[in-house]
């Protein structure tokens, strides 16, 4: 925190300071960096022409929000972005329990030091990360965890019942001058939805029978799976009524975007070449195409970092059980792709029994699809003749110096090598996932056979 803020409500009108509601501070930080070009979602990937202009005139119109998608389509991610929107630094009460700005206490307490000090009166300042405050909806919320209710412990202090100060706050309150968030809305009980009508529209909080008038400063926004509609519960028709935009999210439209967002989300403990994650990525959007898997519930894109995730892994296990140094995956390592993530897709009914097929399957037609795009255009026939005659071996415990040893002398795979980004590089691992990769093709196309021995190594040949 900066050392020259002021510390007294004297300062802080001395210094010019303008009190601003959220929602105007949301507003005129978000058309500032329209203005200056620069990206307000940073990390939000593939929303570009979609849903960032949505909610981006939601919040400019001053709109509470709800994000509609299924899994994993990135909505908590972009509800936490709205955060960066508003202003670093901004001055508060010194101790008061709401935060309430120095310009404006709504609290008897806040109100009763307002008019003792003055001046006076001490600020602290609070960073925007703090003005965020995030609520997953389970059963058994209840009312008081997110507007409030009588604490006891103030009552015993000889305070009486009527008295507002003896409530304890909920986090909807607690987060004034802030964003709230409720992740999988349908699933906060109906009569826990009613509760929340005065707060988004009179801005008020109704505690134990009595209302105390709280012009609560805040940003209501919210998601919610389509399916829960009817699912596991639903928005109720004067809460959704409330909400000023609805937005419908998306996975990924594009394949690029699908390869950046697993590039920029994926922990990887190795290298996995380009190649691989685009692999992955055709993967996903194949499930997301078959009718075999359960649509309404959808392919998370967790799904495919995930598997990016795996695959690394298998390779660094490849590595240890070889000696090979650095670790560099190979289409190999995805062969555990299915068995391990298997769990994290929903299957239509019938198909039990059949999933690894199914998957096994889409990632057979990924992997063919994209050895076609990269190595359009190179005669492999060569490469296809020489490994005829004289099979290549792999596998978990084959290194990739044996594989690069056992290639052929073929003029092919130079150009396969600068396609697969394998090309000038004295690393016999990134060679080795290139020539698998050219290999994979020609047995999915029918051009060399691949026989798996008990060793768990695989021969093209």
């Amino acid at each position: 925190m900066p050392h020259d803020l002021p510390r007294t409500l004297g300062a802080l009108r001395a210094s010019g300071h303008e009190l601003r509601g959220v929602k105007d501070e949301i507003r005129a930080n978000l058309l500032d960096a329209l203005r200056a070009g620069r990206d307000p979602w940073p990390g939000i990937v593939g929303f570009e022409s979609t849903v960032l202009p949505q909610l981006e005139r939601a919040l400019i119109a001053g709109h509470d929000v709800v994000l509609l998608g299924e899994r994993g389509q990135g909505k908590t991610r972009l509800l936490r972005s709205i955060t960066n929107l508003l202003d670093e630094w901004t001055p508060v009460i010194a101790g008061s329990e709401l935060g309430e700005h120095p310009y404006d206490p709504i609290t008897p307490a806040s109100r009763r030091r307002a008019d003792e000090l003055g001046d006076d009166l001490p600020v602290d300042w609070r960073h925007r990360d703090d003005r965020y405050t995030e609520k997953l909806a389970t059963p058994d919320t209840a009312v008081a965890d997110l507007i409030g209710d009588i604490d006891p412990v103030k009552v015993s202090e000889g305070r009486s019942l009527g008295d507002p100060e003896t409530i304890h706050y909920g986090l909807v309150p607690r987060a004034h001058r802030g964003i709230v968030t409720i992740n999988e809305l349908p699933d906060l009980a109906e009569r826990i939805q009613v509760s929340l009508l005065n707060v988004m529209e009179e801005r008020d909080i109704q505690v134990r029978g009595y209302t105390l008038r709280l012009p609560l400063d805040i940003l209501l926004v919210a998601s919610a799976n389509p399916e829960d509609y009817t699912n596991r519960g639903r928005i109720i028709t004067p809460l959704k009524d409330r909400f000023g935009a609805e937005v419908r999210t998306h996975y990924p439209l594009e394949l690029t975007d699908e390869i950046t967002l697993v590039e920029q989300e994926a922990h990887l403990v190795a290298d996995v070449p380009r190649h691989l994650l685009e692999i992955i990525a055709r993967f996903t959007r194949a499930l997301r195409e078959s009718s075999a898997v359960d649509q309404g519930s959808g392919v998370s894109a967790r799904f495919s970092v995930a598997a990016a995730e795996t695959v690394a892994a298998a390779a660094l296990r490849r590595a240890a059980i070889t000696g090979e140094s650095p670790a560099v995956a190979r289409p190999v390592d995805l062969e555990s792709v299915p068995t391990v993530l298997r769990g994290k897709l929903e299957f239509a009914s019938g198909e039990e029994g059949r999933e690894i097929e199914h998957m096994e399957h889409l990632l057979r037609r990924a992997t063919a699809d994209t050895a076609r795009a990269r190595l359009r255009g190179i005669d492999l026939n060569p490469l296809a003749e020489a490994v005829a005659a004289a099979p290549v071996r792999t596998g978990e415990r084959v290194s990739a110096a044996e594989v690069v040893a056992a290639l052929p002398p073929v003029d092919a795979l130079t150009e396969i090598a600068k396609r697969l980004d394998a090309g000038g590089t004295e690393d016999p691992g990134r060679m080795a996932s290139a020539a698998e990769l050219a290999c994979e093709l020609l047995f999915l196309t029918r051009r060399l056979a691949k026989d798996t021995a008990d060793d768990d190594t695989v021969s093209y040949g």
